[in-house]
């Protein structure tokens, strides 16, 4: 075979591993539990329309690629619930492993694994930016559920927000709209954050 070919059939395996690994929260509208590659998909495109929505000064191919590159190492270490402080730690190690892998494997991609650092360290707007949207995002979903996984959890809102106002803050337009959704949250706090439903 072809080492070209062989190579990007390798890089194709990688692409699907990302649509086996199962995230911890459903897909609004269906019992199913969304994957990396979809959860990659809707934040790349939610990415691409706040941007423009809200002419933001950023660099778009930038954005772009850090939402795409933002949760690969997930196809080796999995994903973690988030509540789970034992498990976040344990993630951490398996994504740090996961990266170094991804870097033996596919040595040929260095701006994937450039792009997957500088998001890490977040290194400029692009990446505070992605890296802020994303922590919306379950949350944005969950909502759409009507607040079925925090009532299965027992997840309260003061959990919900102590988890996510920081990270939320390290971009104006994302801790803006995240503001406009914890508004909502409040209103309906009863019904999303209550007792599972029977």
């Amino acid at each position: 075979m072809d080492s070209a070919l062989e190579r990007l059939l390798t890089f194709f395996r990688f692409t699907h591993a990302l649509t086996r690994t199962e995230r911890v929260a459903r897909t609004p509208g269906t019992e199913r539990f969304a994957n990396t590659a979809e959860h990659t998909l809707q934040v790349a495109l939610v990415a691409w329309y706040v941007v423009d929505a809200h002419q933001l000064p950023l660099n778009r191919e930038k954005v772009l690629k850090y939402a795409l590159a933002h949760d690969s190492p997930e196809a080796y270490a999995g994903d973690a619930y988030i509540y789970d402080e034992r498990a976040r730690a344990e993630t951490e190690r398996r994504e740090h492993e996961a990266r170094e892998r991804m870097q033996r494997e596919f040595p040929e991609f260095s701006e994937l694994h450039g792009t997957i650092e500088a998001y890490e360290e977040r290194a400029d707007p692009e990446s505070r930016f992605v890296y802020a949207l994303d922590k919306i995002m379950d949350p944005a979903n969950i909502f759409l559920e009507d607040g079925a996984l925090w009532r299965e959890h027992g997840v309260s809102l003061p959990r919900l927000l102590e988890y996510k106002n920081d990270k939320v803050a390290l971009d104006e337009t994302v801790r803006g709209l995240f503001d406009a959704l914890v508004v909502e949250l409040r209103r309906r706090e009863p019904e999303l954050f209550g007792a599972p439903k029977a």
